[in-house]
């Protein structure tokens, strides 16, 4: 099975595939996906991550350990700013403290978490359905979070879509679920 190197580097060379894909359907198949070089930088990133995000569920994978954090840091940012609506005291400082400290806690509970819910090496995040997971997310991230609009966030989706189908294919295992 290729390594992080190898699925990668694959990521990296073989993303003009996934451009002339997306402008295939725009062209013969009538999609309102969007090609813009925002987009496409964008979809480049997606498309690399997730042609190793499949490994994620292997603890000592190098997406694993990088993506740990980021879920420890997203989680106590998102209990951050959920918390600051609480309105604890009158005193700024004692909020902010307070609220950061519900973050950190938090982050540190997502750290384990992350592992401790992690399925089985090559069990359902290596699927289809995970790679359709992603591809919603990054949809929601460029048509939501960063209001790029319809077209630009389904060329990103693709995009994501596609990397997390390299990795699949370049493991020979190619399922749904």
């Amino acid at each position: 099975m290729p390594n992080y190197d190898a699925h990668v580097l694959s990521g990296i060379a073989t993303y003009p595939v996934a451009v002339l894909i997306a402008y295939l359907l725009k062209l013969y198949a009538g999609l309102p996906i969007e090609v813009t070089t925002p987009g496409m930088v964008i979809g480049y990133a997606l498309y690399v991550l997730g042609s190793d995000l499949p490994d994620m569920d292997h603890p000592q994978a190098l997406i694993h350990r990088g993506t740990k954090p980021i879920v420890s840091v997203a989680t106590g940012s998102a209990v951050f700013i959920w918390s600051r609506e609480l309105g604890l005291s009158k005193e700024v400082w004692i909020n902010t403290t307070v609220q950061w400290t519900l973050g950190a806690v938090s982050a540190v509970i997502a750290w384990f978490a992350f592992t401790a819910v992690m399925p089985r090496h090559r069990g359902i995040v290596h699927s289809l359905l995970f790679a359709g997971v992603y591809a919603l997310l990054a949809y929601a991230l460029v048509d939501y979070g960063l209001r790029m609009g319809l077209g630009v966030g389904l060329y990103c989706a693709l995009s994501a879509f596609l990397g997390y189908a390299l990795h699949l294919l370049l493991d020979r295992s190619v399922k749904i679920v």
